[in-house]
C-alpha cells in the first residue's frame, strides 16, 4: 500500500501540472479571440506597463492605438512590436503624440481615433504621473499638473470616446490605479488625491453605463516597479511601519499587470486588487479599524522625520 502510494503520488503531480498547462494555453487562446480585431487605446504606452500591455494585445490581434508624449519611444516601441510580430495576424500600430497633463489636446487626439478606425472598444487608461513630498512643499502648479494628468486627462479621454460606445452599446474601459486609490500614504498628497478622484469617477462610471453593456474596470496594483529593480534587502524588523512600507512599496512587475489587464478585460472584470497580503490587510484595518491606521502611518511620519536625510 506504501509503495503504491509513493508511485501515485509522481503521478498526481504530473496529472496536476498537465491540467494547469493545458488552462493556460486554453486561456492563452481565449485572450487573443476577445481582442482579435478590436480597436484598443492604450495611453502612456511607452511606459513600462504600457509597453507590456501593448505586446500582449498586439500579439493577440488588436488595432492598437499606442499614444505617449515622446516620438521617439512611439517609434521604438512600434518597432520592437513589429519585428516580433506575424504580420498575417497581427495589425500595424497606430501611434498618436499625447500628454495627459495637457488637457487642451485630448479632444483632438480622441477626434483622430474615431476619424482613423471609427469606434474605440477597449480604453485603457494608463498614464500616471508621481510626485513625493511634504504637502506644504508642494506648490498648487504642482498639484494641479498631477490632477491634470492623472484625473482631468483620462476622464476627458473617456468622456469623448464613450458616446461611441454607447451608441453601438459595447465597449470596455479599463483604468490602471493604484493603492492609493483607496488609501492616502505621507507625502503623496496629490498622487493619492488624483488617484481617489478617478477611482471615485469610474466607480460611478460603472453603474451608469451598465445598461448599456459599457464595462468599466479598474485595475490598482500597489506599485508598478520597473524590469529590473527588485526590493532592497535590509533591517526591517526594528519597526512596524518599516515592515508595512516595505511590503506595501514591493510592488508588482509591468509583466504580472499587464497580464492581469488582459484578463480583467477577457472576464470583464469590475474591479482587481494587485496586491500581496499586508496591503490587502492595510486597506480591510483603514475601513474597520481607521483609528489603528492612523497611529501606524502617524508613528512612520515621526520616524521619517527623526532621521537626518542625505544631501
Amino acid at each position: 500500500m506504501g509503495v503504491t502510494a509513493v508511485l501515485m503520488l509522481p503521478l498526481l503531480l504530473l496529472g496536476i501540472s498537465g491540467l494547469l498547462f493545458i488552462y493556460q494555453e486554453v486561456s492563452r487562446l481565449w485572450s487573443k479571440s476577445v481582442v482579435q480585431n478590436k480597436v484598443v487605446v492604450i495611453t502612456d504606452a511607452i511606459s513600462g506597463l504600457g509597453k507590456e500591455c501593448a505586446r500582449v494585445f498586439h500579439t493577440g490581434g488588436a488595432r492598437l492605438v499606442l499614444c505617449g508624449k515622446n516620438w521617439e519611444r512611439l517609434q521604438s516601441l512600434y518597432d520592437a512590436l513589429i519585428s516580433v510580430a506575424d504580420p498575417s495576424k497581427t495589425f500595424t500600430p497606430k501611434l498618436v503624440l499625447l500628454d495627459l497633463s495637457d488637457i487642451s489636446c485630448v479632444q483632438d487626439v480622441a477626434k483622430e481615433v474615431l476619424d482613423c478606425y471609427g469606434c474605440v472598444d477597449i480604453l485603457i487608461n494608463n498614464a500616471s504621473v508621481k510626485v513625493k513630498g511634504p504637502a506644504h512643499k508642494i506648490s498648487l502648479e504642482l498639484d494641479k499638473k498631477i490632477m491634470d494628468a492623472n484625473y482631468f486627462g483620462p476622464i476627458i479621454l473617456t468622456k469623448a470616446l464613450l458616446p461611441n460606445m454607447i451608441s453601438r452599446r459595447t465597449g470596455q474601459i479599463v483604468l490602471v490605479n493604484n493603492i492609493q486609490g483607496k488609501l492616502g500614504i505621507p507625502f503623496r498628497t496629490a498622487y493619492a488625491a488624483s488617484k481617489h478622484a478617478a477611482l471615485g469617477f469610474f466607480d460611478c462610471l460603472r453603474a451608469e453605463v451598465e445598461e448599456y453593456d459599457v464595462v468599466v474596470s479598474t485595475v490598482s496594483p500597489t506599485f508598478i516597479r520597473s524590469y529590473h529593480v527588485d526590493p532592497g534587502q535590509g533591517n526591517w524588523e526594528a519597526s512596524i511601519w518599516k515592515f508595512f512600507f516595505r511590503k506595501l512599496t514591493y510592488g508588482a512587475h509591468p509583466v504580472d499587470v499587464a497580464e492581469e489587464v488582459m484578463r480583467t478585460v477577457r472576464r470583464k472584470k469590475q474591479e482587481v486588487f494587485l496586491a500581496n497580503p499586508i496591503p490587502k490587510a492595510a486597506v480591510y484595518i483603514r475601513t474597520l479599524f481607521p483609528e489603528l491606521f492612523f497611529a501606524v502611518v502617524a508613528c512612520g511620519v515621526k520616524e521619517k522625520l527623526s532621521v537626518p536625510e542625505e544631501g
